[in-house]
C-alpha cells in the first residue's frame, strides 16, 4: 500500500463491547502493524497522549455529566469543552481525512472540526441507531394497544433516519457495512458510498477449539442481550425443539444486556456465560451445534462470521447485515420469518449430515477474511476519494 492517506479517527466506541467498538480496536492495530500515520481520538480512564511510532493516540475522559445512552456507551453534553484541545493535536497531526463512526459526542465534534479545519471527513456506518430507537420505543409501550405502539414506534425510527442521514450527508465519503445499507446512504445523503466490511481472526475462532463431548444438541447466541435484537424468539426456538422430540436440546447465551432476566425465566435449559473474550468465546462458540441469530437490526454481524470460522452452521433473519454473510443452504439458512427460523433450527437439528457439511463449508467460506483485507479496501476508498474530488 503505497503513502496511505494521514487518517484521524473519532471513535465514539472503543473499549466496550460491541461491533463498532471492535473494529475500532482492530483498525489501531492494523495501523501499528502497518506503521500507517494514525491519529485515535478516543474515550479512557485517564486524559493523555501516547506515541507509537506512527500512530499517535489521544485519550478524553467524560464529564461528570455524562449520561447513559446504552448499558455501555454514554453521552457527554459538555463535548464543546474537549474541542480546543483535540483540535490542537489535529492540526499537529496533519490528517488527510478524519473520520468519524456514528453522531455520538466524538463524532459530533469530528465534523465540527474537519469543517472549521477544512479537512474532508469520512463516516462510517456501524448501527443502525433508527431501527434501535423504534424498537426500545416499542418494548417501552407494550402495554398501549398494538396499533399505537407501531404507529409511535415507525415515528421514532423515521424521524432518527432522517438526522442520522443528515449527519452521514456531512461528510465527503460514506463507509457502509453491506449492500443495502450502501445503496440508502447513495440514495439519501447523494455521497459516494464504499464497502468497508469486518475481518476476523480465523487462527482464534477454530473448529478445532471444541471441547464439548456429548450428542446432546446445543443452540448457542452471542452478542448483547438487548431488545433491538429481538431474543424472545429464541424462547420459540426452544418450544419448537421441543415439539420436534429435542427434549434434551439446550441453549448456551454468551452477552449481558436488559434482556437477560427474561431469557433466564423463559429458557429454562440455558446457560448464561457473560460476556466472553479471547479462547473463552472462541470455545463457546466451536462447542455449539447450531448458531442461531435472530436480530433483524444488525448491519454486518461479526459474531455471526466467529460463528462460521468456528465450523458452526447459522440461523439468521432475512433483514440486515447478517443476511449477506450466511449462504443460504450451503453455510446455513436464512429465514424469511420468525416461524421459518424455527423451523431452519429444527432442520439442522434433525440431519447432522447436514450441519456436518454446513460446518466444514462455513469454514472455508471466511478463512481468507482477515482484518489487514478489511482495511486496505478502506485505505483504497480512501485514495479514491481523494483522487476524485
Amino acid at each position: 500500500m503505497d503513502a496511505p492517506p494521514r487518517v484521524a479517527l473519532f471513535a465514539d466506541t472503543f473499549h466496550e463491547v460491541n461491533g463498532a467498538a471492535r473494529t475500532c480496536r482492530e483498525w489501531h492495530s492494523f495501523a501499528l502493524r502497518r506503521q500507517i500515520p494514525f491519529f485515535c481520538v478516543r474515550w479512557g480512564a485517564a486524559r493523555g497522549v501516547s506515541e507509537e511510532g506512527a500512530v499517535r493516540t489521544l485519550d478524553l475522559v467524560r464529564s461528570h455529566w455524562a449520561f447513559p445512552v446504552d448499558p455501555d456507551l454514554r453521552f457527554d453534553p459538555w463535548l464543546m469543552r474537549q474541542i480546543e484541545p483535540i483540535e490542537a493535536e489535529i492540526k499537529r497531526f496533519r490528517p488527510d481525512y478524519i473520520h468519524v463512526t456514528s453522531p455520538g459526542d466524538l463524532g459530533i465534534i469530528g465534523v465540527i472540526l474537519a469543517a472549521r479545519l477544512k479537512t474532508p471527513l469520512a463516516a462510517s456506518w456501524h448501527t443502525n441507531l433508527h431501527e434501535f430507537a423504534g424498537r426500545r420505543v416499542a418494548r417501552i409501550l407494550e402495554w398501549v394497544p398494538r396499533g399505537v405502539r407501531s404507529s409511535a414506534a415507525r415515528t421514532v425510527e423515521n424521524f432518527a433516519m432522517d438526522r442520522v442521514c443528515w449527519f452521514f450527508a456531512r461528510a465527503s465519503v460514506i463507509f457502509a457495512p453491506n449492500p443495502e445499507l450502501a445503496s440508502l446512504l447513495r440514495r439519501r445523503t447523494g455521497k459516494p458510498v464504499v464497502a468497508m466490511r469486518r475481518g476476523i481472526d480465523t487462527g482464534l475462532f477454530h473448529p478445532s477449539r471444541r471441547t464439548r463431548s456429548g450428542a446432546a444438541l446445543v443452540v448457542g447466541y452471542v452478542g448483547r442481550l438487548m431488545p433491538e435484537k429481538n431474543l424472545r424468539l429464541l424462547a420459540r426456538v426452544e418450544a419448537a425443539l421441543r415439539a420436534a422430540g429435542f427434549a434434551d436440546a439446550s441453549f448456551q447465551i454468551s452477552g449481558a444486556g436488559s434482556e437477560r432476566q427474561w431469557l433466564e425465566r423463559n429458557l429454562p435449559r440455558c446457560i448464561f456465560t457473560g460476556v466472553l473474550n479471547g479462547e473463552g468465546l472462541a470455545r463457546a462458540y466451536a462447542d455449539m451445534d447450531i448458531f442461531a441469530f435472530p436480530s433483524r437490526t444488525d448491519t454486518f454481524g461479526n459474531v455471526v462470521q466467529e460463528a462460521l470460522a468456528s465450523g458452526v452452521p447459522a440461523v439468521v433473519t432475512d433483514a440486515g447485515g447478517p443476511r449477506y454473510i450466511v449462504r443460504d443452504g450451503q453455510t446455513g439458512f436464512v429465514a424469511a420469518s420468525d416461524e421459518e427460523f424455527c423451523d431452519c433450527v429444527v432442520a439442522l437439528a434433525r440431519d447432522q449430515p447436514l450441519r456436518q457439511r454446513m460446518a466444514a463449508a462455513a469454514r472455508r467460506q471466511v478463512e481468507n477474511q482477515s482484518w489487514d483485507w478489511v482495511f486496505e479496501e478502506v485505505y483504497a476508498g480512501y485514495a479514491g476519494s481523494l483522487v476524485s474530488a
